[in-house]
């Protein structure tokens, strides 16, 4: 089999409007919190991603009902009342369905067998397996990867304690399942919770479909099981982290973004990535409805993204392009995403010329004359996309498997062509 290679045309400067797909986090929290709902759901504009569209096959697998209107998702909700999976459900690499479907899926009598890709089978959710033990929960992973046995119907509630330092995904997980245990259900992060904004996002979904959650420090949240979902209607806002590809060009190239469909009020963590290009030289503009940013002369920052790291890889790209040294700091939970970020950020800038210090959880980008390179994406999509933004500085840029963006961003070619040259 011949890969597949997409050569990137060097712009001079960009000057573009772009249109963002919806968000793949809030849709895939929204379509669990309609499934289990009482009553009718309609989310408008859900997201077209390949990890959505594996959750909405593995809910139906549950004895969901989910009609595709076009724009719309109309979802038949269940009151908590799940059918057990008669195959096993496979989640490909869907990090969020395979994570947020281990707690669901306690809630189902019987076994359910959660499986994925050879790359979801090497991503840890030990810490969340054992948590769900604890609560009298008989489930098996194997030694901490998925695939994943559960054996539902007994989700205990009350006092839960779970480590989050790999994934917030595991805190999302339970609170989303949460409304129906047997007994109310307080959840205790232990240690450091990485990437909050996402556990902001999830308590905004379950609020959304009438939930009642108490939360104190952000350590602890207590969720009252006597108020259950309701559907009702739920429209998902474009995504933040789509966004960083196209701040990140117009700040390398000196150019013009505006982002037609996104508000600098979301709740999205990523939306923080304008702060970190103002901060390295580029002027951002915020509109009502969109966000406008002009490229710099960009300089290096130190700066801790452990609550943001999908814009990491981004972030990385673009440090390459600035004077002096960037320092990206307590990021060690981005080795555990679709690859090891971390070290395949290393491995690409380094071949493409620029100068990488590498940590358990740090990064540092030294930035040297950079050439082009074919550039391997380890099937991961926010590899592709961000050493995309380099060929238009660098000509010679090659992405390998350039459509694994389809996992988040399936339309993501057709926008970046009005970036090229």
């Amino acid at each position: 089999m011949v890969e597949e290679i997409r050569n990137i045309r060097p712009a001079k400067s960009v000057n573009a409007e772009i249109q963002l797909p919806p968000s793949k986090s809030y849709t895939n929290r929204a379509l669990i919190a309609a499934a289990l709902a009482e009553g009718i759901s309609i989310i408008h504009h859900p997201s077209r991603s390949d990890d959505s569209i594996l959750l909405v096959e593995a809910l139906r697998k549950f004895g969901i009902t989910i009609h595709d209107l076009g724009d719309k998702l109309e979802i038949h909700g269940t009151n908590g009342n799940l059918e057990v999976p008669t195959k096993e459900v496979f989640v490909g690499n869907a990090g969020t369905v395979m994570r947020f479907l281990a707690s669901f899926a306690c809630l189902a009598e019987g076994e359910t067998i959660l499986t994925g890709d050879e790359q979801m089978n090497k991503r840890p959710i030990n810490d969340l397996v054992e948590t769900l033990k604890t609560n009298g929960i008989k489930c098996s992973c194997q030694n901490g990867f998925p695939p994943v046995k559960i054996l539902g119907g007994n989700f205990a509630g009350g006092r839960i304690n779970v480590d989050a330092s790999i994934s917030s995904q595991f805190v999302s997980s339970i609170l989303l399942a949460s409304p129906y245990t047997k007994r109310p259900l307080t959840v205790h992060v232990n240690g450091k919770l990485s990437s909050m904004p996402y556990v902001d996002m999830t308590l905004h979904v379950m609020r959304s479909f009438g939930a009642i959650i108490n939360s104190i420090d952000m350590k602890t949240f207590s969720v009252d099981n006597r108020q259950r979902y309701i559907g009702h209607d739920f429209t998902i806002e474009p995504d933040a982290s789509s966004a960083t590809y196209f701040l990140g060009a117009a700040a390398i190239t000196k150019g013009r973004v505006i982002i037609t469909n996104l508000s600098s009020e979301s709740l999205q963590g990523d939306i923080q990535f304008l702060s970190i290009l103002s901060e390295m030289g580029c002027t951002v503009i915020k509109h009502p409805e969109n966000i406008e940013i002009h490229g710099a002369n960009l300089h290096g920052i130190e700066v801790d993204m452990n609550e943001i790291p999908d814009c990491v890889p981004t972030l990385a790209v673009v440090a390459a392009f600035a004077k002096g040294t960037t320092t990206i700091k307590n990021i060690a939970h981005v080795r555990h995403k679709e690859t090891d970020r971390l070290n395949a950020l290393s491995k690409e800038l380094t071949k493409i010329g620029a100068k990488v210090e590498l940590s358990e959880d740090e990064l540092v980008i030294h930035p040297q004359p950079l050439h082009g390179a074919v550039i391997e994406t380890y099937n991961d999509h926010r590899i592709a996309m961000s050493f995309a933004v380099a060929g238009l500085r660098v000509d010679g840029i090659k992405i390998i498997n350039p459509m694994c963006v389809t996992k988040s961003f399936p339309n993501f070619w057709e926008e970046f062509k009005k970036l090229e040259g």
